[in-house]
């Protein structure tokens, strides 16, 4: 009896009492009260209460009805634990005891009431769930303890987290417009979702009609006129009905049915059925039964425009204040502008990500087709072949930095030999017959095809960045791109200056262009086309194998992944100009950044920006058929 006097004097068991009902029935619909009351009790043990309770640790004594905190003993009883004070006041049996179970509802409530106590609790881990928690479903009584954490937090990424959330509650919350016009202004330059989700329900407006004059005090977003583009005719008696003031009109339909309704001896109203054959007609007919007292008089077309005209319609913000609605529309456009400025450089990041990797995978085909002439269907096997190098690298060397740095060379040697191979075997036996050196090397990509699926399976094959590659360098809420597809830009770059170099300032690129321009005048300086043209060949299918590898960073390893690729290659090549590095660039740019347009413009649907890409190459092949940049003097006339 002494401990039960003790725990009806305590403060806390004293709020729960007075809520007792509500929390033994523990219905989400009804428990508010009793979280509010001690969330709010103001006293030190509220925290610990709420904690208990959504963790199901308090039982209430039936023989008392009080409330305790209770754990299960080495005994098998219960011992019980003091709501206000914490010690141990005895032990009871299950029986004796009844468990408060809060569903997950309530303890989502209970979640929410906790956030206030946790935005200052020791443990940073827990200040840290309680901001998440309170960025997920913020509350206006979650403002006054946000802003008394933020001087006492130690946690500089906390405490940004927090001043930055307090900015936002204010926005929205804040009773004093002064303050709420100063956070909305400090935050709008500031991309963040958070804050146009914050903005938008103080944009928030909706059409009210009015008998008379529209009330001053109101926050009048715009005053609307029946019948102009943002109100019409129709929308405006529509709102009359709903708000009371006028009556359904009568349609065609709901008169036919009237005079169905009333057909007498072959006439309606008087009317003989037979000349109700028109709408004008019927419309007659059904006034005659409004005559008669048989039917309510209905509102006819020509009658709406009269009815409108005689309110006034004017579209109210929800947000009662007239400066935190400017303020905050003011913002608004800020940001959108600065949002659609964002959107426009994401677009051109991906144009350029898109270019940088058909760059990647079309470098080898400008050498093999653009320089050499040959038709090389297998040039994305060896692209293939370089993810499936990248793979098997990965299965030996586990680091996957290291396994990288490894692949690059390791994939343009082995796609290298393969090329000098094919050339040998192959190509040169065919220079001059186009069509067999394309079905050829069809062939050829299907049996690299099939080798790879009877070595490797039909499973796609994980190619795995290293750790410094993953995620996204984030500008803003609205401008990302991934480290992969900078790294793939990066090493395009690379080959291109590699390219540029070899043939402006080597042996090989010196002969290779003598090759190129005339290749019998080339052999009778005593140049060996045949060791060019397999050195270049050699050199183009490397850079593919490279290409391979990076593609495989994000792309599926398979057997068919050089499909994908060969048409954007070839495409890349043909438009920017046969046999030109600069024209393969410009090719990559302009097919890169089109289709990146028509999926931002139908981004649902990425297969249409294809076809759509396909059809805009063959209207521009048309007018300029030797590509953007076109090769001159007697090279371009072979």
């Amino acid at each position: 009896m002494a401990t039960a006097a003790l725990a009806q004097d305590a403060p806390m068991q004293s709020v729960l009492q007075d809520h007792r009902d509500v929390i033994v029935k523990s219905s989400r619909k009804t428990i508010a009260p009793a979280i509010d009351a001690v969330a709010t009790s103001g006293l030190a043990q509220a925290q610990q209460v709420l904690e208990a309770w959504q963790a199901k640790n308090m039982w209430l004594r039936k023989e008392d009805d009080l409330f305790f905190r209770a754990e299960k003993a080495e005994s098998g009883l219960y011992a019980l634990y003091d709501l206000d004070t914490g010690a141990q006041v005895g032990e009871a049996e299950k029986r004796d005891l009844k468990q408060i179970k809060p569903n997950s509802g309530i303890r989502a409530m209970l979640a929410t009431a906790l956030v206030q106590f946790q935005l200052s609790d020791p443990n940073a881990a827990n200040r840290a769930a309680a901001l998440q928690s309170l960025e997920r479903d913020p509350s206006a009584a979650a403002l006054e303890p946000l802003r008394a954490s933020i001087p006492g937090e130690e946690n500089t990424v906390l405490k940004a987290r927090k001043e930055r959330l307090e900015r936002l509650l204010t926005m929205a919350y804040d009773p004093d417009d002064a303050a709420r016009v100063t956070a909305i202004e400090s935050m709008s330059d500031d991309l963040g979702v958070d804050v146009r989700a914050t903005l938008n329900p103080i944009l928030q407006a909706r059409v009210q009609v009015f008998e008379g004059d529209i009330p001053e005090d109101l926050n009048v977003k715009a005053e609307l006129i029946p019948g102009s583009e943002a109100l019409s005719l129709d929308q405006a008696y529509e709102l009359l009905v709903s708000e009371g003031f006028a009556t359904k009109p009568l349609t065609p339909e709901d008169i036919r049915k009237a005079l169905i309704a009333h057909i007498d001896g072959g006439r309606v109203g008087g009317v003989p059925l037979v000349t109700l054959d028109t709408d004008a007609a019927r419309a007659a007919a059904y006034q005659s039964l409004v005559e008669q007292g048989q039917v309510v008089p209905g509102v006819t077309s020509d009658q709406i425009g009269e009815i409108v005209a005689q309110y006034q319609f004017a579209e109210v913000y929800l947000d009662p204040s007239h400066s935190v609605a400017a303020a905050a529309e003011q913002a608004m456009g800020s940001i959108s502008t600065r949002v659609a400025a964002g959107q426009t450089l994401d677009l051109v990041l991906d144009g350029l990500s898109l270019a940088s990797i058909y760059f990647l995978a079309a470098i080898g085909l400008a050498i093999t087709f653009g320089v050499m002439g040959v038709i090389n269907m297998a040039h994305g096997e060896f692209i293939m072949m370089g993810a499936y190098t990248g793979y098997v690298v990965q299965q030996v060397i586990p680091d996957h930095t290291t396994s990288i740095l490894v692949a690059i060379p390791l994939a343009f040697a082995v796609t290298f030999g393969a090329g000098v191979a094919m050339e040998r075997l192959v190509i040169r036996h065919l220079y001059h017959r186009p069509l067999e050196t394309l079905l050829a090397t069809f062939g050829i990509s299907i049996a690299l095809q099939q080798l790879a699926k009877n070595i490797f399976g039909t499973q796609a094959r994980p190619l795995t960045a290293p750790g410094w590659l993953d995620g996204s360098l984030v500008l803003n809420d609205v401008v990302s791109i991934s480290y992969i597809r900078i790294a793939i830009f990066v090493l395009a770059l690379f080959f291109l200056v590699v390219f540029l170099f070899i043939m402006k300032r080597t042996r090989l690129g010196l002969e290779t262009r003598a090759v190129t321009q005339n290749p019998r005048m080339a052999a009778s300086m005593g140049i060996n086309p045949g060791r060019v043209n397999m050195l270049a060949f050699g050199f183009g299918s490397g850079i593919a194998g490279v290409a391979g590898v990076a593609i495989g960073l994000f792309a599926k390893v398979t057997s068919e992944l050089g499909s994908a690729y060969i048409v954007q290659s070839f495409m890349t090549v043909v438009v920017g100009g046969v046999g030109n590095i600069w024209g393969a660039l410009a090719g990559a740019t302009m097919i890169g950044f089109f289709q990146k347009g028509v999926e931002w413009l139908n981004p649902s649907n990425t297969l249409a920006a294809q076809t759509y890409m396909i059809i805009f190459i063959i209207i521009f092949i048309q007018f300029r058929p030797r590509g953007i940049i076109a090769l001159k003097g007697r090279a371009a006339g072979d």
